[in-house]
């Protein structure tokens, strides 16, 4: 067993004997709250949904093992010094059995049922106590729910009645479903949301009440529904009901470079210093005779004008669109009623608008020091970064990257490096740089951006020494429902080889699949990418993560090579002396997080991809293959290390295994030790293939019949350590299931002892594999 794995053991080990008593430190007249059990009689309520309600929760448990309380009964309570003290900051202490928080969690079990229309259904505790622990029972005696059989509206206001009567198709609240109080509030919310939408300013959601009539037999019930008028003081400070008020924007006041120090120690004089610039209908107030940013870009951004009726939704989305400038340090919108003489005489009453934009510092040095696995190897990396985030006053974005990394490689006891360097520039523009997608609407909906990006890059490996120079210009926008699209039209790399060493050189030579890979080569295509993310960032629900990119290289040189009639060279076409290549290549990454409970969560992960080379290739460059193994991948096995297939390589060189296919599965238990520590248990599964058969590489071809029995399977523990800017991570990963093994088996317990130099891989790396 590896020293991360033995850590692990005798960490686990050491808590759970000292969890065997875990009423050490439990009063004598008291009991350790063991464990809860929620019994619903039948189906129509989740277990899940009462677990919040509960007032009392048993210590919490990792691998059925009470961890943190076990790491708590380590300590010696009547002292301070460390480590005991240090113990039980960061474990738990014993939950003690309380029979009024029992109660009270039954009262709550009992009001969130009636709140979902059981009103009476029946809910008992039962306590079963033993050895000074103590275990609760709810017992939930789930009756019919009472539905919904009429709604009725009552409307005072007739200023909202009408709309009201309007959107009412829209009104969550529905007959024949059974009553439950979220529903209501979601219905006041979205009502509250629509009537302001609609210019009235001063609506809440008090105005909204809802009235129950439960009698009315049947286990049914009758829902009154209504909006109350508007509470006003009259002169003689009397409250009188009146109808509500629209409100329509009279005007916009921008502050453009709005720095609230200044405002706040300048008072009157600071605001005597301002000018006022109408631009388009809306006054912009600035200190500067140019300011900083465009008026053009701040309109295409609002969602507000002048005239209009004010619109909640409106103001939230021109704030979260200003704030995606990325120029912005902070935006702040709000509005005043207009009073006195300069109101209107209509029935309609008046607001002024004050957006104030206080920016971000436009120009920025920065030296970084990063982990790297670029190369699917543990290293680091120096970078010297320039960032300017206004570059031509329109908010672009404008990095200019120096970088410098080294990354370590250890296979078969060589210890050998990879080293890189280059330059990288990005202009990042906040719209479409294409005159027929500069549409307002489509602006102010997706929140589109235009990148430029150059780099050249030098590479030193083992085995060999390549430039890679690249180009690509591409839109970003933001699409419905936690989805970004990615469109790269023009994506060029130009890879050139400087040095090959001599036995790599005749491994490449031996197969045709190799020396394609391996080659000068110029890449000329386009691509797509999907993502949806539902990740929240308070990480309290499950969600998913799915990627899905797609790319396409070489058919545009090849019909200009095609009509021009250029011969080819070496069965390829060229362009300019270099050949280029030609296939198509689609992946997708999907990654689904659970949280199991305060400390614990489950990851599983599936990745597919394929690279078909055609027309002018015989193979997918190196640059574009699938590889696995490593510290993101199947980690009971080193990088590259792994496939194609059930192809044996020659183990006394230096592994670069790549291919055209990849299919992968993980899994992976996450659970907080404690302090920064976190620990995990993971399941690896996969394998690479050659879409294309090679002589030279016997196995390696992709099969439908076959590819089962290519999978290879590696388990593991792990070690993290989250220091809240950056995750290490060292990772033990034990082989189950070897490919390779051509005789009996390829289920290593079932075919001879393990190894640990061939069967167990230590990997250490920067952030969690997926």
């Amino acid at each position: 067993m590896s020293v991360p794995g033995y850590s692990l053991f005798f960490l686990f080990l050491v808590i759970f004997l000292s969890s065997c008593n875990p009423t050490k430190y439990v009063p004598r007249e008291d009991t350790l709250l063991d464990k809860t059990h929620i019994i619903i009689s039948k189906d129509g309520v989740e277990k899940s949904e009462l677990v919040p309600y509960l007032k009392q929760r048993p210590n919490k448990r990792i691998f059925g093992v009470k961890f943190h309380l076990g790491l708590y009964n380590l300590s010696n309570i009547k002292k301070e010094k460390w480590p005991h003290g240090w113990l039980r900051e960061i474990g738990e202490e014993p939950v003690v059995f309380d029979p009024y928080a029992t109660s009270k969690s039954t009262d709550q079990i009992r009001s969130y049922l009636s709140s979902k229309g059981y009103f009476d259904s029946q809910v008992m505790e039962t306590i079963e106590t033993a050895n000074r622990k103590s275990k609760v029972y709810f017992n939930v005696d789930l009756k019919t729910p009472y539905t919904i059989r009429n709604l009725y509206y009552e409307i005072e206001d007739t200023s909202i009645r009408e709309l009201f009567y309007f959107d009412s198709v829209d009104c969550l609240i529905e007959r024949g479903r059974p009553y439950d109080v979220d529903v209501l509030q979601a219905e006041r919310s979205r009502f509250e949301r629509y009537i302001k939408d609609k210019g009235f300013y001063g609506f809440s959601g008090d105005h909204i009440y809802f009235s129950i009539d439960s009698t009315v037999g049947n286990r049914k019930i009758d829902i009154y529904y209504g909006v109350k008028k508007f509470q006003k003081v009259d002169p003689n400070n009397r409250i009188t009901l009146v109808p509500h008020s629209m409100y329509r924007v009279r005007n916009i006041y921008i502050y453009p470079d709005f720095v609230p120090k200044d405002a706040l120690e300048g008072g009157a004089a600071f605001i005597e210093s301002l000018d006022t610039v109408n631009f388009r209908g809306y006054y912009f107030i600035t200190s500067h005779e140019k300011p900083e940013i465009k008026n053009d870009l701040i309109l295409q951004c609002l969602y507000l004008k002048p005239g209009s009726l004010f619109n909640v939704t409106n103001t939230e989305q021109t704030q979260s669109h200003l704030l995606a400038l990325k120029t912005f340090r902070l935006v702040n919108i709000f509005y005043n009623e207009v009073t006195g003489p300069e109101g209107p005489a209509s029935s309609e009453l008046s607001l002024d608008c004050t957006i104030q934009l206080t920016l971000l510092s436009q120009q920025s040095f920065k030296v970084e020091l990063e982990g790297t696995n670029t190369a699917g190897y543990l290293g680091g990396a120096l970078n010297l970064i320039y960032q300017h985030k206004n570059l031509f006053r329109g908010a672009e974005l404008f990095n200019l990257k120096l970088k410098g990394a080294y990354e370590a490689l250890s296979q078969q006891d060589t210890l050998r490096s990879v080293q890189e360097y280059g330059i990288e520039t990005s202009l990042r523009f906040p719209k479409f740089l294409l005159p027929f997608l500069e549409k307002e609407s489509f602006v102010k909906k997706y929140n589109p951006t235009t990148t430029l990006l150059a780099a050249y890059n030098y590479q030193d490996m083992p085995t060999y020494a390549r430039t890679m120079a690249n180009a690509t210009f591409g839109y970003n926008w933001n699409g419905k429902n936690y989805t970004t699209h990615i469109v790269n039209p023009v994506q060029l790399n130009l890879v050139n080889l400087l040095r090959i060493d001599d036995d790599w050189k005749a491994w490449i030579d031996s197969s045709s699949y190799l020396a394609d890979s391996y080659r000068d080569v110029m890449i000329l295509g386009g691509g797509y990418s999907y993502i949806f993310n539902n990740q929240k960032i308070k990480k309290s629900n499950d969600y998913w993560f799915i990627r899905i990119n797609a790319e396409a290289a070489g058919n545009m040189l090849s019909a200009v090579s095609q009509i021009a009639g250029v011969g080819k060279t070496e069965g390829s076409y060229n362009i300019l002396g270099q050949s280029f290549a030609q296939y198509i290549r689609a992946d997708m990454d999907i990654r689904y997080n659970v949280i199991v409970n305060d400390v614990s969560s489950i990851v599983y992960r599936g990745f597919i991809g394929a690279g078909i080379p055609y027309g002018n290739s015989r193979a997918i460059p190196f640059e574009k293959q699938y590889f696995s193994g490593g510290a993101n991948g199947i980690r009971a096995w080193q990088v590259r290390t792994l496939g194609p297939g059930s192809y044996m390589p020659d183990f006394s060189k230096l592994l670069n295994q790549t291919a055209d296919i990849k299919l992968e599965a993980n899994a992976e238990y996450r659970f907080k030790l404690f302090w920064i520590l976190h620990g995990a248990v993971f399941v690896d599964a996969g394998n690479i293939w050659s879409y294309n058969y090679d002589p030279a590489t016997p196995g390696s071809q992709f099969s439908f019949r076959s590819f089962v029995n290519d999978i290879a399977v590696g388990t593991g523990t792990g070690f993290r350590f989250d220091l809240s800017f950056v995750i290490l991570r060292a990772d033990m990963g034990i082989k189950l299931r070897d490919p390779i093994i051509s005789e009996g088996s390829k289920w290593i317990l079932m075919n001879r002892p393990y190894n640990f130099r061939d069967d167990f891989t230590f990997v250490v790396a920067i952030g969690y594999p997926f």
